[in-house]
């Protein structure tokens, strides 16, 4: 028997005391007791506080604590986070994961291992050496791969990248790149002269040619126009008969 039971209480208290606080709850709210140093109280919340999960019966809805390696849970057997140096797995609070399974303390579980993946390997590169394809017969070749999966902690580590081999190749002379350059120059100072005598014989034709209109122009200007005259029939001598 609780002492100074009371119907009209606060907080969604259905009845309270003043010792005990609330009782029971209103309808769908969780009953849950609160320590306060050597008392505990009653208080009816809307649901559970971190460290309890909640059950419901017919005639009360009730808050209890999760077990004590557990941080939150969904019922006392099934945790959903653990606290600090515990790893969750299937439910559970384990201070060191089953075998074939690693610690991830980020994520503060259990996970599985990931070993590293890469692609396949690519084509021979041409065969070089000091950078060069021509001047050599002996050489070198390489192929490259990509990590496409980077391995976990205690997963398998990744393989090399890239490989290289000796080679051999038919010898040709590389072209001199200071004489190379030289003819490309001599090639194009010629071309640009060209160009230019062409343009400037292509002016020099255009100027003669209107030099030349113009002095037509100028001589039509200043010659007088001549005047049209009948045509006269010539005198002919009279025709002698005498013989």
């Amino acid at each position: 028997v609780h002492p100074n039971v009371s119907q009209g209480c606060q907080g969604g208290c259905a009845t309270c005391s003043d010792y005990n606080g609330c009782l029971s709850c209103k309808p769908r709210l969780f009953f849950v007791l609160e320590r306060i140093g050597m008392k505990q109280i009653g208080v009816c919340l809307s649901s559970c506080p971190s460290g309890y999960y909640g059950t419901r019966y017919p005639d009360i809805n009730k808050c209890a604590k999760c077990k004590a390696d557990c941080d939150t849970c969904f019922t006392r057997n099934f945790c959903t986070k653990c606290k600090s140096g515990f790893y969750l797995y299937s439910g559970k609070c384990l201070e060191k994961c089953p075998d074939g399974l690693e610690a991830n303390n980020h994520t503060m579980e259990c996970t599985s291992i990931v070993h590293c993946e890469a692609s396949e390997w690519s084509p021979w590169s041409p065969c070089t050496k000091k950078g060069k394809t021509c001047g050599f017969k002996r050489g070198n070749e390489v192929r490259v791969r990509e990590i496409v999966q980077h391995p976990s902690a205690k997963g398998n580590p990744c393989p090399a990248t890239s490989e290289s081999r000796k080679c051999i190749v038919q010898r040709k002379r590389c072209q001199k790149e200071g004489k190379g350059k030289k003819n490309r120059e001599e090639k194009r100072k010629k071309s640009s002269k060209e160009e230019s005598k062409e343009t400037k014989q292509e002016n020099k034709g255009r100027a003669a040619r209107r030099q030349n209109r113009e002095q037509r122009e100028n001589k039509n200007k200043t010659q007088p126009k001549k005047r049209k005259t009948p045509n006269k029939e010539p005198n002919m001598a009279p025709i002698d008969t005498a013989h």
